[in-house]
């Protein structure tokens, strides 16, 4: 057996504001929408992978979700334009990534990062 796909279930009564904040905000494409499920995604081929962790690093929290960007400081530009609250960072950690968290409007907790060159 191989798993082709992993996928996070968030649970939202409105599809509304997960549409602003992942789809207007961080620029995922819908590609999905049957009213009661909507899915974001990319084109573009993903890495299958589910982290566990006992905390999130630096003292944080575990995040309920990360998402890998290639620009960063765009992204933080992004959902400091839309009001977005940063939590934490940005912050380089030890570990080879840059980030910063956020809570979407569902009040899950998302580590947004890039991998450091």
């Amino acid at each position: 057996m191989k798993v082709l796909r992993i996928v996070a279930n968030v649970q939202a009564p409105d599809m509304t504001a997960a549409k602003r904040f992942y789809q207007d905000i961080l620029g995922l494409e819908l590609v999905m929408d049957l009213g009661w499920i909507v899915t974001f995604g990319t084109n573009t081929s993903m890495k299958v992978q589910l982290s566990v962790a006992s905390q999130g690093g630096s003292g944080t929290p575990v995040p309920d979700l990360s998402i890998e960007v290639d620009d960063l400081d765009g992204a933080l530009k992004a959902m400091s334009a839309a009001g977005v609250p940063i939590e934490y960072g940005p912050a380089d950690e030890p570990w080879g990534v840059r980030r910063f968290y956020v809570r979407d409007p569902l009040d899950r907790l998302v580590n947004i990062l890039v991998h450091k060159n």
